[in-house]
């Protein structure tokens, strides 16, 4: 389906600042920035932006910085629903101008639990709350973009395992990345120099528990492919060479992100390789989004037979 440019480019820079936003918000944690600014929705009391004096540390800079991205990006989600609601085709189909709301929403939210990060002096589980959604925001961009491409139709099945497949890797997922953040809330950064304040968990045994989690999220997307390359040798289409595509994709994300995690447990964390963990997870979660979604394809002439059935239906009542 063809699709306006300029829809499509917003949609695009949608998700690449939602990816953007978690490695700045990563800056933040890394370099114990969380409480550069004391205040929120204030920078500093009576001040919206950080106020240079000479003992100033960069810390309040990179706060602030990552607060103004939140701007940036939802300028972006409010361009990205105008485009949907004028421009076509999206303009004439009623579940692609839901989905555009979705980005907005999760951005207010976001701000709202940013600001109770601070008030609560950066409690890793307010922190770790943050990125999920983060994360979760990132799903959904990924969904946008491959439903500006798709007609508002009924789904089909690619597999007769789809929809046990989609929940089997969704949640696998899920567990995944809500182990990494409690990982990164036990671990050595806090986010704040003066407020380290962490979960007091064995951060070896909850790293090992992670590390199990991400094994048993590869043999489900392992198992996903195998499955998906057997189907073609049935039965071949263009649809199942999309979603081959598309988990092969996941796989090598996963390989990658998994190498990245195993050595900066070796190396004791370091900053670099922390923020290159968290950059692939966000990638990860934007990969399985476009792969469960390419098990179950919509297509033109499936909306056409669903409408058709729908007005017989109508004439027969």
């Amino acid at each position: 389906m063809h699709v306006d440019r300029t829809t499509r480019n917003l949609a695009i820079a949608n998700l690449v600042a939602q990816i953007g936003i978690i490695i700045t918000g990563g800056l933040v944690r890394l370099t114990g920035s969380g409480l550069g600014c004391s205040q929120w929705p204030l920078c500093e009391p009576g001040q919206f932006t950080p106020q240079f004096r000479e003992e100033s540390s960069i810390h309040p800079y990179i706060e602030f910085g990552n607060r103004t991205l939140t701007g940036v990006l939802g300028i972006i989600a409010v361009l990205l629903i105008i485009a949907v609601y004028r421009r076509q085709p999206t303009r004439s189909r009623p579940q692609m101008k839901r989905l555009a709301w979705w980005p907005l929403i999760g951005i207010i939210v976001q701000a709202i639990i940013g600001g109770i990060t601070v008030w609560v002096d950066l409690h890793p589980a307010v922190v770790g709350l943050h990125m999920l959604i983060s994360l979760s925001l990132v799903a959904v961009s990924a969904y946008i973009i491959w439903r500006l491409h798709r007609p508002d139709s009924e789904p089909s099945l690619l597999l007769p395992q789809a929809k046990t497949l989609t929940y089997a890797v969704s949640l696998s997922a899920a567990l995944l990345v809500i182990l990494g953040t409690v990982v990164t809330g036990a671990g050595p950064h806090s986010g704040d120099a003066t407020e380290p304040y962490r979960w007091g968990m064995d951060t070896v045994m909850i790293s090992r528990v992670h590390a199990l989690s991400a094994w048993l999220f590869t043999a489900v997307a392992v198992t996903g492919l195998v499955l998906l390359i057997r189907r073609r040798r049935e039965a071949p289409s263009h649809d199942l060479e999309v979603a081959i595509r598309a988990w092969s994709a996941v796989l090598g994300v996963t390989l990658l992100n998994g190498i990245i995690g195993y050595v900066q447990h070796a190396t004791n964390l370091p900053e670099p390789l922390v923020l290159a963990h968290m950059l692939g997870s966000a990638l990860l979660v934007a990969s399985v989004a476009y792969a469960t979604s390419a098990l179950h394809p919509r297509s033109i002439e499936h909306r056409g037979r669903h409408v058709a059935s729908e007005s017989a239906a109508a004439r027969q009542g």
